[in-house]
């Protein structure tokens, strides 16, 4: 493949430290980098220094003759006196943009939902950065390096932008290099990751999977100065290969030593442990939405909810930006009344909301971090052992050294890995996560999931980092048009759900602020359409209706889950009954009467379902 650019021996060194030390690297036709590494280790330096917006003070970076180069940085800004089409477009005609595939395909996947001649000023942070990332990808680069692209963007967004940098090419054409905490990401567009680490870049071979299986070998052959970084990056490995096999497709080197290493590591959670443990902190009863509703003014945000949250579980909650999550989450906290229905709270439910924002630490902030922590519990339970708070820093990322720093002279990454830890040391017994993943590394995420697999409490999460859902929670959920709807196929079926509504097959959310009519935010007059249009089209009532048809579906739901956990339950009884000593008889007895009772149940369960199932479908 054909060079197109690379660099010689670059050195950078700040007054307080050297950011890198002699390091060489290339880019060639084809090439799709991932750029990984700890917050702070010169990911996004790297970025500059490539794409020329940083001088070394050794080295050189040198380009092939004519190689066109675009970079979105996650500082750039756009002139606030321009129009979103000025900004994007330039001055170039309509007839002439409006004829480009690619500019239409970006228009249509960023900035759809924006008017096209609204003032760039007048928008929020987060639809400027979008029309900042259009703004690269309409242009016909060479090479494109993005800083953080998925910021800002939906589960939606970053399916769209996977789709399009893939497609964006030829295999063996242009290069791209991606800085991002979004794994998921990382996986679906690199075919190469460089990790940033130690003033060095060392490249693997393949995405993030790949990325890890790898560096799970290079930290068995090193010495145990790595050994607690590589028992996580085991874990992480162990869920890549059980639950997604196809994740290890890219790498091309052999993995057998990789696959020896994870013989004996126990699954990810151990579920049944963790419902039991749950329910005896919690009692029956967490939280229950019934029939609940939220209106602002004239505006319905949510309608007709009825969810029943069960001790032990683990949610993730997806939806378009303003669909109305985050007031979904106030429901279930308690920050918000519902205006209709009724949200019923346990006795023993304690509630913690780890916040997009940091304002619990805002009280904390001329306050060294070893004070923050002194005026808290001494020890955690986490994983069957009691680690100090001292130590949860350590495995948080944090240094000795940094228990000295002031609260509010930590990093974004830091301040977010605190703002974690006094959350759990507060002991909830429900956990709420709304976008956890700001500020975090690639290696954070995956200490922050380590911890969460021990955590035995019922966890809800919203975020936008299809990753963390599905490794984190057991079942997903949409709110969907002002309700509540149940995702057996997770983020998969959520995406076919809205390609399926923007295809037209659904409900339309067609915007006139488009200058191509794209899909974006529904109005009040498009809604009023939707709900007029999808009542001529419901067929007769059956005999069940309305609140007592919702109560059957919830119940029937409820009734599946129970039995999975049933089946569960049985299988870890059928493991010990397999290992148990045969000369014990009294305790063969004990294990023989709770499967005995527990096929009861699910006989009685199994009933249940067929009963309910045959009313809904009445």
């Amino acid at each position: 493949m054909a060079h197109l650019l690379g660099a010689e021996q670059l050195r950078l060194e700040y007054p307080t430290r050297v950011v890198f030390d002699d390091i060489t690297v290339g880019i060639a036709e084809g090439d799709r980098i991932g750029v990984v590494g700890r917050n702070g280790d010169g990911k996004s330096t790297l970025l500059k220094l490539l794409a020329g917006r940083l001088e070394p003070d050794a080295g050189q970076v040198t380009s092939r003759r004519g190689v066109r180069i675009g970079m979105l940085d996650q500082g750039d800004t756009i002139d606030p006196e321009l129009t979103v089409g000025a900004a994007i477009v330039g001055d170039r005609a309509e007839y002439e943009w409006a004829g480009d595939a690619r500019v239409r395909d970006v228009i249509d996947g960023l900035v759809a939902d924006l008017d096209w001649h609204a003032r760039v000023g007048d928008l929020s942070g987060g639809q400027q950065r979008r029309v900042a990332l259009a703004q690269v990808l309409v242009e016909d680069h060479d090479i494109v390096f993005l800083d953080e692209p998925t910021n800002h963007l939906d589960v939606e967004g970053i399916a769209w932008l996977a789709q399009h940098l893939g497609s964006r090419w030829s295999p063996s054409s242009g290069a791209l290099v991606v800085v991002t905490h979004d794994r998921w990401f990382l996986d679906a567009v690199c075919t190469t990751t460089w990790e940033v680490h130690d003033r060095i870049i060392e490249p693997f071979e393949g995405g993030y999977a790949a990325y890890v299986l790898q560096r799970v070998e290079r930290d068995r052959q090193a010495a145990a100065v790595e050994q607690k970084r590589q028992n996580l990056m085991r874990k992480e490995l162990a869920w890549l290969r059980r639950g997604a096999p196809a994740r290890t497709s890219k790498p091309k080197f052999r993995i057998e030593a990789a696959n020896a290493l994870i013989e004996d590591v126990p699954p990810v959670r151990n579920a049944v442990e963790l419902q039991q443990m749950a329910t005896a902190r919690l009692g029956k009863d967490v939280v229950d939405l019934l029939d609940a509703g939220v209106r602002f003014g004239e505006r319905e945000v949510l309608r007709d909810i009825e969810w029943r949250i069960a001790p032990g579980e683990r949610t993730g909650i997806l939806g378009v930006n303003g669909a109305g999550k985050s007031t979904l989450l106030k429901l279930v906290s308690g920050e918000l009344e519902p205006t209709s229905g009724r949200v019923k709270t346990g006795t023993t439910v304690r509630i913690a909301t780890l916040s997009q924002r940091l304002a619990e630490l805002d009280e904390h902030g001329s306050r060294k971090v070893f004070e923050v922590l002194a005026r808290l519990k001494s020890s955690y339970a986490t994983g069957g052992s009691e680690l100090t708070p001292a130590q949860l820093l350590e495995r948080l990322g944090f240094t000795s050294a940094q228990l000295q720093t002031p609260v509010s002279d930590l990093s974004g990454g830091q301040r977010r890995r605190l703002q974690f830890l006094l959350v759990l040391l507060g002991e909830p017994n429900v956990l709420i996560l709304d976008e956890p993943t700001n500020d975090l590394d690639t290696d954070m995420l995956a200490a922050m999931e380590d911890l969460l697999d021990t955590w035995p409490g019922t966890l809800v999460v919203v975020s936008h980092d299809r990753y963390l859902l599905e490794r984190v929670t057991d079942q997903q959920y949409a709110v969907w048009h002002g309700g509540l709807r149940h995702l057996p196929g997770g983020v998969d079926e959520y995406l076919e759900l809205r390609r399926r509504e923007q295809r037209g097959d659904g409900p339309s959310t067609a915007t006139a602020t488009s200058p191509l009519g794209g899909a974006g935010v529904p109005t009040a007059t498009d809604q009023a359409a939707t709900d007029a249009s999808a009542a001529a089209s419901e067929p007769a009532p059956t005999r069940l209706a309305g609140a007592e048809r919702r109560a059957r579906e919830k119940e029937l739901q409820s009734v599946q889950r129970r039995l999975d956990r049933v089946s569960s339950e049985q299988k870890a009884i059928d493991e010990r009954l397999f290992a148990h000593d045969p000369g014990d008889y009294d305790g063969l007895r004990a294990l023989g009467e709770a499967r005995d009772a527990l096929a009861t149940e699910q006989d009685d369960l199994e009933l249940r379902w067929l009963d309910l199932s045959e009313q809904l479908e009445a």
